[in-house]
């Protein structure tokens, strides 16, 4: 099924105010329903180097996976094509990057974050590794649908820290898990229903750093109707905020 009909999709990246280059990287195929952001890290500029090659790598073999299966039909094991295949290729990304790291003196250290959306059958498969996120608007309800793989974000769940404070904390760039960085890491993966009028954004830590969740909420649901508008504008408002991130 072309999911042009059903889906409207819109991707913007911006290096910000302070960093002269973008370790950003996003994708957005509207036909086969899928979006991917990941957030590079790492010096002599490969956290770009990481990033470009998680959406190039998983924007290439997921559109293959879902031309050949339907992300709805049954994999096996109590998971649907989508879970398996972005299980499967979010591991093979982890792999390339790391070897990559290990082989090339230019690439050590490299790594990213990584969130990846798949929508199919009213529902949305999200994996994510890292602390990029995906936040969802339905109706008058915002809320992240990803949870940080970060210290900040263990420090909240263990009751040593409030959300406030972790707003205000200097630990906010410690993740607890990336892609490239070890042989082996582990994607949470989770399915959520998708209903009409819901508003998806998948968003590097550039976003929510410099932009209060509740101004986010405002402005999906003011420019809804016109996501090109959005995007640009969310961008704006970190930028106006100092922008110390790059922003996608």
């Amino acid at each position: 099924m072309d999911m042009n009909a059903v889906l409207e999709m819109v991707t913007r990246s911006d290096p910000g105010m302070v960093r002269s280059n973008n370790e950003d990287s996003v994708m957005a195929n509207a036909e086969t329903g899928f979006a991917v952001l990941a957030d590079g890290m790492g010096g002599y500029n490969a956290g770009e180097v990481a990033s470009g090659m998680a959406t190039t790598m998983l924007g290439s073999e997921l559109a293959k996976a879902f031309v050949e299966r339907s992300p709805s039909s049954d994999a096996g094991g109590g998971k649907t094509w989508a879970e398996s295949a972005v299980e499967t290729q979010m591991g093979l990304v982890n792999s390339a990057i790391f070897q990559s790291s290990q082989t090339n003196p230019q690439h050590a250290g490299m790594g990213t974050t990584l969130v990846v959306a798949v929508f199919h059958d009213n529902k949305v498969t999200v994996g994510h590794i890292g602390d990029s996120r995906m936040y969802r608007l339905r109706d008058d309800d915002f809320q992240a649908i990803t949870r940080d793989h970060s210290l900040l974000q263990e420090q909240i769940d263990a009751g040593l820290i409030t959300p406030e404070q972790a707003r205000h904390s200097q630990n906010k760039n410690l993740v607890t898990r990336a892609v490239g960085i070890d042989a082996e890491v582990a994607a949470e993966i989770h399915d959520h229903d998708v209903m009409p009028g819901d508003v998806y954004l998948l968003c590097s830590d550039g976003l929510n750093d410099m932009v209060e969740d509740d101004e986010i909420a405002m402005t999906l649901g003011a420019l809804s109707a016109n996501l090109e508008l959005c995007a640009t504008q969310l961008i704006q408002m970190a930028n106006d905020n100092g922008g110390r991130d790059n922003v996608s």
